[in-house]
């Protein structure tokens, strides 16, 4: 048997934002946590890599400036926010066809209702989901209808030119959903994020905002190289065989550990994506854009010239190039390279034989799955006494569905100790 050893009020396992967020809740309340990550630094599946002067978040990454919590919870300025243009590239019939939204780049306007991108009564339902999904108040996710996305833009009176030209790269890459299945709850909320803010990158990479949540914390409260191979009431046991004791464990780990650890708890899948980093010479593309795949062939759904979107991304006279495919295609990465670079050379011509790869990442558990009836499975009161589950998973696939999650299981927590408050 390990050695016992006393510990904090509170017990958090995994230094993710959920894990991070409900740590900053408990030090606010004056309640001792100690956040006990597995890996060898902060951030779960926000991280960032540096290599060659190059800024690689671990998958294609974007922040929406609009979300509420993160918005009262997180220092904008400190972040140093990069938007993208306020709207896409779509690839169509070999050529780019510019989309923008209407609002904010009304002068674009005639252009964007004239590309083949659908139908010009479809440009039109456009800006009227906008409006009205802007304009209704903010209500809970919990609130909205179910069904899926997909079911939804054929109710609104979308042709299939626009939803297999626009919506489907669109929304397959921000929920790694090809098919659309994803809640039309997280499909309205998600838009109307996209129609209130800026989608925007840090300028230290993505990782900058788990470590500004970590700035938060009492100096010690995390522990690197701390994995959890299992968990009891007010006890956890590592892998090297030490015992920690608390009054209370969150779990705020993602899916794939938190079924290793409470194989009881039902099934719940995870989507995941491949993200492949290029470095060239010249710039393939001018300007913050996001690029979609709006044809059925080939693996590339989007990508962008990040230094485009923020220069220090990319050390200077290179450019940083990030390509997303959905899914963990089995293929090894040699053969993906050569699938990718054949299609990008349709795109962009023959410069794409010069880039350089620098880096792939092959993200299995990159989401959480959101069909309807995502959230009833997994309630938010303890599933054993004293342990809670924290995570995006208990609320939405996103970096505001994580912080909330870490606010609603900080304050269970803070309720559950009344005794611990100083």
């Amino acid at each position: 048997m390990g050695i016992m050893k006393n510990s904090s009020d509170v017990l958090i396992i995994g230094a993710g934002l959920a894990g991070l967020m409900c740590a900053k809740r408990l030090a606010e309340r004056g309640i001792s946590c100690q956040v006990l990550e597995g890996s060898d630094d902060i951030g779960g599946r926000i991280r960032t890599d540096e290599v060659d002067g190059f800024l690689l978040d671990r998958g294609f990454q974007v922040f929406q400036t609009a979300y509420p919590v993160c918005l009262k919870q997180l220092d904008y300025a400190a972040l140093a926010l990069h938007p993208f243009y306020p709207g896409a590239l779509i690839m169509f019939e070999g050529r780019f066809h510019l989309v923008s939204d209407p609002i904010r780049r009304p002068w674009e306007m005639f252009r964007t209702l004239f590309t083949p991108i659908g139908t010009l009564s479809d440009k039109l339902k456009v800006a009227r989901l906008r409006h009205a999904l802007t304009a209704q108040r903010s209500r809970s996710v919990r609130e909205q209808p179910e069904r899926s996305t997909l079911d939804a833009l054929r109710a609104y009176g979308f042709t299939n030119a626009i939803i297999e030209r626009f919506f489907r790269p669109f929304l397959g890459g921000v929920f790694l959903d090809p098919q659309l299945e994803t809640s039309e709850r997280i499909f309205e909320y998600v838009m109307r994020m996209f129609a209130l803010g800026d989608t925007a990158i840090p300028a230290a990479g993505m990782s900058k905002i788990p470590k500004q949540l970590a700035g938060h914390l009492p100096a010690g409260t995390i522990r690197l190289g701390a994995r959890v191979a299992s968990v009891e009431a007010s006890c956890v046991t590592l892998a090297s065989g030490e015992r920690i004791t608390g009054k209370a464990i969150v779990v705020a780990t993602d899916l794939a550990q938190v079924a290793q650890l409470f194989p009881e708890l039902p099934v719940r899948h995870s989507r995941g994506v491949t993200c492949l980093y290029y470095a060239a010479k010249v710039t393939p593309l001018k300007g913050p854009y996001l690029v979609l795949n709006g044809e059925p062939d080939g693996p590339v759904n989007n990508l962008c010239v990040l230094s485009e979107v923020c220069p220090s991304y990319a050390p200077p006279e290179q450019s940083l190039i990030s390509v997303s495919v959905l899914g963990t295609p089995p293929r090894e990465d040699a053969l993906l390279d050569k699938d990718v670079r054949a299609q990008l050379t349709y795109w962009f011509g023959a410069q794409v034989s010069d880039w350089r790869l620098i880096r792939s990442y092959r993200i299995p558990h990159a989401q959480p799955e959101q069909k309807p009836g995502f959230q009833e499975a997994f309630a938010r009161t303890p599933i054993r006494p004293g342990i809670y589950l924290c995570g995006d998973y208990r609320e939405m696939a996103t970096i505001e569905g994580a912080m909330v999650s870490g606010l609603r299981t900080g304050d269970a927590v803070t309720s559950s100790l009344p005794c611990s408050r100083s």
